[in-house]
């Protein structure tokens, strides 16, 4: 607007549409510039943290952790990190949010999170802490929502979340023997072992319905062989006498009899085997 009594000259008369475009400039850079002054220095008016210190954040992250409201705490670990990545806390906030990722089911992001606090502070003193969490994120997948709702036969179940499990807790007891959670990661890795031979010796069986011996044989004498002290061995030697017994491989289908009954000879697999040999099939 123009001081009253000043005339514009005649000459510096605009064409209308480059007033208006410059308006609308003016106007969207005024507006830009108020966001900017309203954000600056993280400061949120919609968040209650938006000032909050570090130590008053992790301080919260704690209490939300500590009271099991995981999906709280999430969000103020998520926040200090992205505040305050190099302080003073920056170390057990990786480490504390990825065991939070990991009690609010989000395996991917509790994976990646003690993958990098392994990455960047190998030799902290809670480096076991990440190796045995990434046991437990792959062991806690290997049930998957399905089977919780609709449970089924563990041994029919993809065990590619068993097998990285049972990997993860093996390298956690190379790098640190004496780790207060080799009792734990051991106890879970006899029960992985006898799942993955579970799920071998049903692969073998649905080889037999398919009469294709060969694989029957092969399959069964790698449970004998790999997971020798797992409950299905039984079970596996009396798929290996049948399976040699078809393929005419009788010295085969003898010996494997013979071991079989020299070591379980109470145990149903004996018997069937037994008389599956006697009657001839």
């Amino acid at each position: 607007m123009l001081a009253r009594g000043y005339a514009k000259p005649a000459d510096l008369t605009l064409p209308s549409a480059y007033v208006s475009s410059g308006c609308h400039a003016l106007l969207v850079m005024a507006v830009l510039l108020l966001v900017s002054a309203c954000s600056s220095d993280g400061d949120n008016p919609e968040d209650p943290t938006a000032n909050w210190s570090a130590q008053k954040l992790y301080e919260e992250a704690r209490a939300e952790m500590l009271k099991r409201d995981f999906f709280d705490a999430v969000e103020y670990y998520e926040k200090l990190d992205a505040r305050y990545p190099y302080g003073a806390y920056a170390q057990q906030v990786k480490l504390d949010l990825a065991y939070c990722y990991y009690k609010t089911e989000q395996p991917e992001l509790a994976l990646e999170a003690a993958d990098r606090f392994i990455k960047l502070y190998p030799l902290h003193e809670g480096v076991d802490y990440a190796y045995y969490l990434k046991g437990l994120v792959h062991f806690k997948r290997d049930k998957s929502i399905f089977e919780l709702l609709m449970p089924q036969d563990p041994s029919q179940r993809d065990v590619q979340p068993a097998r990285e499990a049972f990997e993860s807790f093996a390298l956690l007891l190379r790098m640190f023997p004496e780790t207060k959670y080799a009792d734990d990661a051991r106890q879970r890795m006899v029960y992985l072992r006898n799942r993955i031979a579970a799920n071998e010796l049903h692969v073998a069986r649905y080889y037999l319905t398919r009469g294709a011996y060969v694989a029957v044989a092969n399959r069964a004498k790698h449970i004998v062989e790999t997971y020798p002290r797992t409950p299905v061995v039984p079970e596996a030697m009396e798929l290996m006498v049948k399976a040699y017994r078809m393929l005419n491989m009788d010295q085969l289908a003898d010996d494997s009899l013979r071991v079989l009954a020299a070591n379980y000879p109470d145990h149903p697999a004996t018997r069937s085997a037994t008389e599956f040999q006697i009657s001839g099939n």
